[in-house]
C-alpha cells in the first residue's frame, strides 16, 4: 500500500485515491561532482504499522491524503524532467488498469517473473538496483529528476536497508487497522525525523473521523 501499491493505490474509489505527493527540495546530493540521486519512500501506516489488507488500504478513502500523494510524487523541481515511480508487481497489478501508469511519472515495475513490460508500465527492472541502474543510464539519466519508492512492502525495505542518503514520507495514522502487510520497522537511530518539511503541512489532519499527520524522516550517510 505511500507501499504495497497494494499497498498504496487499491483504495475504492481511486479516482479520488490514486496518486499522493510532495514537493521535495532537491532531487539528491552531489558527491565528489557526480549527483547522487536521494530515494524517496512514501507510505501511508496505520497506528500498528499496516500499509495493505487483501490488497487494498486498509482504512477508508482519504481524499486529502490522496492528493497528497499525488503532489509529492508527481512535482518535479527540475523543468523538463519527471519523476520517477518504482513499484512492485502485485503494487502495479493493484492499481486500476484505467488508471495506469501513474500519469506525469515514469512508472518501472519491478518483478523476476515477468518476462515483458506490463501494458501501461515504461520499464520493467528485475530488482530495485537493476531499477536504480536503468534511472542511471544514458537513456533516463537525463530525464529523470526525482525517485519515489511506492510499494510494497519488500520494496520498501530494499530501499531503506540501502546505505545512500533517503527520505521518508510518511502519513501516520492514528487509528489501529485489520491488516495483512505492514511497513518494514524504521531504525531511528538512521533515520531522523525533521521538525518542518517544505510543502509537508504540520498539523493534524482530519477526514471520515481518522486523524493523521504527514512526517518526514531523513537518512543521511
Amino acid at each position: 500500500m505511500r507501499r504495497g501499491w497494494t499497498l498504496l493505490l487499491s483504495r475504492a474509489n481511486f479516482n479520488l485515491q490514486a496518486e499522493r505527493l510532495v514537493s521535495a527540495s532537491g532531487s539528491g546530493k552531489e558527491q565528489e561532482g557526480v549527483m547522487v540521486h536521494c530515494l524517496n519512500s512514501i507510505a501511508a501506516v496505520s497506528k500498528n504499522m499496516g500499509i495493505g489488507k487483501n490488497g487494498t488500504l486498509p482504512w477508508p478513502p482519504l481524499r486529502n491524503e490522496f492528493k497528497y500523494f499525488q503532489k509529492m510524487t508527481k512535482t518535479a523541481t527540475k523543468e523538463g524532467k519527471q519523476n520517477a515511480v518504482i513499484m512492485g508487481k502485485r503494487t502495479w497489478f493493484s492499481i486500476p488498469e484505467q488508471s495506469r501508469p501513474l500519469k506525469g511519472r515514469i512508472n518501472i515495475v519491478l518483478s523476476k517473473e515477468l518476462k515483458e513490460i506490463p501494458k501501461g508500465a515504461h520499464y520493467l527492472a528485475k530488482s530495485l538496483d537493476e531499477a536504480l541502474d536503468l534511472i542511471e543510464s544514458p537513456e533516463l539519466a537525463s530525464k529523470v529528476d526525482m525517485i519515489w519508492i511506492v510499494g510494497g512492502a519488500s520494496v520498501y525495505k530494499a530501499a531503506m536497508d540501502k546505505p545512500v542518503f533517503q527520505r521518508l514520507f510518511l502519513t501516520r495514522i492514528f487509528h489501529d487497522f485489520e491488516s495483512d502487510t505492514f511497513f518494514p520497522e524504521i531504525d531511528l537511530e538512521k533515520y531522523k525525523l525533521l521538525p518542518t518539511y517544505d510543502g509537508v503541512p504540520v498539523d493534524i489532519q482530519e477526514e471520515n473521523g481518522i486523524r493523521y499527520k504527514f512526517e518526514v524522516y531523513e537518512k543521511n550517510i
